[in-house]
């Protein structure tokens, strides 16, 4: 909007239509911020439940976890531990919310363009591939085979604590494509639970899940705006694809992809509602049924559908997610007695080659392979050893890495798989951030020279 150019006496002096402008950068930089105080709240989870399950405490804190929580109505009984829960109804909302990223990327941010986006989808799918061959091979035939699918998962909050702390140091192209990285790769390992980690499938209750998911995307094209629809369709196909034998959690994807991506309310039917607000007289109405009261409520409703379900949906459930979610789910799954000889474990071995080794080697050759054959666009200020380190970080597995662990494995074994993860997180974390320092350290010295 031209500077010179003379406003109406209603427009005057108002700032806010500026920020509805402002959709890509604040809700990515808002991502980055709760992201990485969420990372700290997860660490603290996991340093609680690390000490407590090594504490004269143990016991209670072990089987408290275990505790049955239901309902039951005759016969019938619908109950599960209360760790499972956590790892399959709330974390339904962490990947409903990881898919909500995924959509605005894809739709309104950074993942628009296919080569920019081709750059992330290719390092992520070289970051699951090649992790889950290293560990299959150190695996093959062995207890933990299994748990192949351990090492596919970067762990995003972690990934983005530790670029948060690097601050302005490093570009910010490589905070895109380490959390567009992160996402694919949450994506991913969710659809490898329910596609390697799912039992006894019943075909009835998932076409039932399918009704369920044809029947969201009816009342979105129709207009439905209020949530709690969305919320009871939403919790029947959970239930359906639970019983159904796959693991529920998919849901939460599948959900997520599914919200509109586009806003209701447009800026040019905004300004014109509010125009009308600021055009109303004032006059002793009180607070009965009066034009401005109806004005108002409209200008109410147009406010929040100027931004899109997906926007909104996130900013909700963002906090949430970082701040409970996430610290629960460390509680419950990163309880381990940590023990010397366990170190030695083969288990254990295979996860941190796989993470600290095979997820880099995975990134950087797929990256560079889209790179080379032209299918995907490197920001120039994105050089290779940047992209090296934030491969290197993206060793961090631990959220999803426990959530496959404790699927796919049991007993001593899944002990083993849980040290291997947090050994190969704490090695990732400070092989990838001493490199990213002195990355940009070089950067800093050859832009002086």
């Amino acid at each position: 909007m031209p500077g010179n150019r003379k406003r109406p006496a209603g427009e005057a002096n108002t700032q806010l239509p500026a920020v509805f402008f402002d959709r890509w950068r604040q809700p990515f930089a808002r991502f980055l911020r709760i992201e990485a105080a969420g990372g700290g709240a997860l660490l603290l989870a996991t340093l609680v439940a690390l000490v407590l399950s090594n504490s004269p405490w143990a016991p209670w804190f072990l089987d408290l976890w275990e505790t049955r929580v239901g309902l039951g109505v005759g016969s019938l009984e619908f109950s599960r531990s209360l760790r499972d829960w956590i790892n399959d109804a709330l974390m339904t909302l962490f990947f409903f919310m990881v898919a909500l990223e995924l959509k605005r990327e894809l739709v309104l941010g950074e993942l628009r363009s296919p080569r920019t986006a081709a750059l992330s989808i290719a390092g992520a799918l070289g970051g699951m591939l090649v992790p889950a061959l290293f560990y299959l091979v150190l695996q093959l035939g062995q207890p933990g085979q299994s748990g192949w699918g351990i090492v596919m998962a970067t762990d995003t909050a972690f990934v983005i604590g530790c670029l948060a702390l690097l601050g302005p140091r490093i570009p910010q192209s490589l905070r895109i494509f380490m959390l567009s990285l992160a996402i694919v790769d949450d994506i991913g390992a969710i659809l490898v639970v329910a596609i390697g980690y799912s039992h006894g499938f019943d075909g009835s209750m998932l076409a039932l899940g399918g009704l369920g998911l044809v029947l969201v995307r009816a009342m979105a094209l129709g207009g439905m705006r209020h949530l709690l629809g969305y919320f009871l369709i939403g919790s029947g196909i959970w239930l359906a694809v639970d019983a159904s034998g796959i693991h529920p959690t998919i849901t939460g994807v599948a959900l997520g992809l599914l919200t509109p991506a586009r806003r209701w309310v447009g800026d040019e039917r905004l300004y014109g509602i509010l125009s009308r607000v600021i055009a109303h007289p004032a006059g002793d109405h009180g607070s009965g049924d009066t034009k401005d009261r109806h004005t108002l409520q409209l200008a109410e409703v147009a406010a929040r559908e100027s931004l899109s379900p997906v926007e909104r949906l996130g900013m909700a459930l963002h906090p949430w997610v970082g701040f409970v979610i996430m610290p629960l789910f460390a509680l419950a799954n990163a309880g381990v007695s940590l023990s010397l000889t366990a170190l030695g474990d083969s288990v254990t071995l295979a996860v941190v080659v796989g993470f600290v080794c095979g997820k880099p080697a995975g990134i950087l050759l797929f990256s560079w392979l889209a790179v080379r054959t032209g299918l995907a666009l490197r920001p120039p200020e994105l050089g290779w050893r940047l992209l090296t380190g934030g491969a290197l970080l993206a060793g961090i597995g631990f959220t999803m890495a426990l959530f496959i662990a404790n699927l796919a494995l049991s007993g001593s074994v899944l002990d083993s798989a849980k040290l291997g993860v947090f050994l190969a997180s704490l090695v990732a974390a400070l092989a990838g951030s001493t490199l990213l320092m002195g990355a940009s350290v070089g950067q800093r010295r050859h832009d002086a020279g």
